[in-house]
């Protein structure tokens, strides 16, 4: 009987933040294939979890998702992990997923933590409808993307290094336009964590006098949350004045001529 492949998020910083499960299939299965063993090991030894780790990482992965699918076809049970969040997010795990979901092996992914939910959360901008694209792409296909991502209605999430955050924020505002808002969360769940909001405009300013440091998530306005604000600052014609307010609306007037 083959074995199953489980899928194990892992604290994005917070040692708190792992499940008791998780910690539970890490503690069962034979063996664990981790990004990078030396990260995984702290948090192991902080669980007091013993069971093996092998390095699986984007440089070997093409190599060893062939042996990988063999032992589960053997019936070994065995756990993946990143360095942080959950594996095949920006992070190496979409290949062994699909191989062995081809050969017929269980693939059991764990819910867990990960960066860019609580970042959209609590950013302040709409999260019932978004896209994420991870990291942006380097040089090649970058502007098309980006122009691309400006006219899309979802409110956009995009990973990046903060090296090159002050980078990309000045050509965030170049594309997207300087008013667009948008949120920078920094060091999500640990000790220093940060959240600053503002334009796009006002984000590159700050950074371009500060100096970021950790992971970073931005989060930007989508295209038609972006129209409605600015349409809050036109006049009412006239002629359109006497239309009957919603009942949000009234209750809003209300509330205001209250105050």
């Amino acid at each position: 009987m083959a074995g199953t492949l489980y899928i194990v998020p892992t604290p994005v910083g917070n040692l708190e933040d792992m499940t008791f499960r998780a910690v539970k299939v890490l503690g069962e299965v034979s063996l664990i294939l981790a990004e990078d063993t030396r990260t995984s090991s702290v948090l192991l030894s902080h669980y007091g979890i013993t069971t093996p780790l092998r390095s699986h990482h984007k440089y070997n992965e093409h190599e060893a998702v062939a042996g990988i699918v063999a032992q589960l076809e053997g019936g070994m049970d065995i756990a993946l992990v990143s360095d942080a969040g959950t594996p095949g997010i920006s992070d190496p795990g979409f290949m062994l997923s699909r191989e062995c979901r081809r050969a017929g092996i269980d693939v059991v992914c764990l819910p867990g933590a990960t960066a860019f939910v609580p970042a959209i959360v609590s950013s302040g901008l709409p999260c019932d409808r978004f896209v994420f694209e991870g990291f942006l792409p380097p040089k090649k296909g970058r502007l098309t993307r980006l122009r691309m991502l400006a006219a899309d209605a979802r409110t956009c999430i995009i990973y990046e290094s903060p090296k090159r955050l002050p980078a990309t924020l000045r050509q965030l505002a170049e594309v997207f336009g300087p008013e667009r808002q948008a949120a920078v969360c920094r060091e999500i769940s640990k000790l220093h964590e940060t959240v600053h909001k503002g334009t796009l405009d006002e984000l590159d300013r700050f950074f371009q006098q500060n100096n970021p440091r950790g992971e970073i998530v931005i989060v930007i306005e989508g295209s038609d949350g972006h129209r409605a604000a600015d349409s809050d600052k036109v006049s009412v014609p006239e002629n359109t004045a006497s239309r009957p307010l919603s009942k949000y609306a009234r209750k809003r007037m209300e509330m205001e001529s209250d105050s």
